[in-house]
């Protein structure tokens, strides 16, 4: 059956939550050094590999959903599996596209490895062992797309594992939200937001090597330290309650919260690479995932 109405193909997208989205790239621009002009148009290229994802996940999950989701786009018949397939992979070529001709080569170097690793999850990992690591890899090379303009991208490194490690910690908790658990998954993955936020809050990239320029950096450790705080305490606190009570009501409120508090992770690293206002504009963007979370499934 064909496409009936625009908002049958926004919905197979999930087209809001791609909002979630350009503060990847928009944090490693930061921490690249790289942030400028072409940092919009990286992160029009991350949403459009964002929006493939999403499509290429219904229509992998389409026999699935006919049983757990049937009123997704695929499954209630308002869109047909070769559409969102074509979707899938139009959104895939444009994005790859953008991020070359804004970004040039190196762009290019990230951007083919991300479609991949997008595809890759969603064909193959997502349901296997590998699934966590697969996604988290999806949110490392987001970061590092944002620097990719900038003269190094291993300046980035830094901030992409950190979020690679939150994803992969929040994916890895997503896996219990249905069934419920133990309290050795919640324990493990709260052990293991304690220490992100630790090595956020505590380090710093590139420190300046004048001491004039040490005492004007003080904002920016204020910002870094009070960002990181504030994401410990949004994922942190959830979690603590996870491993007391581990139901899926629980971790499912773990996970909402893990999302929610990834605006002020990404702007904690802003501020650990001294672009403080930026970090503050990203962490302003917590409330708005709140809402969105509310109204649009990230999944």
């Amino acid at each position: 059956m064909a496409v009936t109405a625009l908002r049958d193909p926004l919905e197979l997208v999930r087209a809001p939550a791609a909002l979630s989205v350009p503060g990847d790239v928009v944090a490693g621009a930061a921490a690249g050094q790289a942030f400028g002009g072409r940092t919009l148009g990286l992160a029009c290229s991350s949403v459009c590999l964002y929006w493939a994802g999403m499509a290429a996940n219904d229509w992998a999950d389409r026999r699935l959903d006919e049983v757990e989701r049937p009123e997704r786009p695929i499954p209630s018949g308002r869109v047909s599996p070769g559409t969102a397939l074509a979707v899938a992979a139009g959104l895939t070529a444009a994005g790859v596209a953008l991020a070359g001709l804004v970004g040039g080569r190196r762009a290019l170097t990230v951007a083919v490895p991300l479609a991949g690793a997008v595809w890759a999850y969603d064909l193959l990992a997502k349901n296997t062992p590998a699934g966590p690591t697969a996604m988290a890899l999806c949110r490392g090379l987001d970061v590092l797309l944002g620097a990719a303009p900038g003269r190094s991208v291993l300046a980035a490194l830094p901030s992409a594992l950190t979020i690679a490690t939150h994803t992969y910690l929040l994916t890895a908790l997503s896996r219990a939200k249905v069934s419920g658990t133990d309290r050795r998954l919640p324990t493990a993955t709260l052990a293991g937001t304690v220490a992100l936020t630790a090595g956020t809050a505590g380090s710093r990239s590139g420190a300046p090597a004048v001491p004039q320029a040490r005492r004007g950096d003080e904002p920016a450790r204020a910002a870094q330290a009070l960002l990181g705080a504030w994401y410990a305490a949004e994922f942190g606190i959830s979690q603590a309650r996870a491993v007391a009570v581990p139901s899926a009501g629980r971790i499912r409120i773990a996970v909402t919260s893990g999302i929610v508090g990834l605006p002020a992770l990404r702007g904690a690293l802003a501020a650990r690479a001294r672009a403080t206002r930026t970090g503050l504009v990203l962490a302003t963007a917590v409330p708005l995932a709140r809402h969105l979370i509310r109204r649009v499934s990230p999944t």
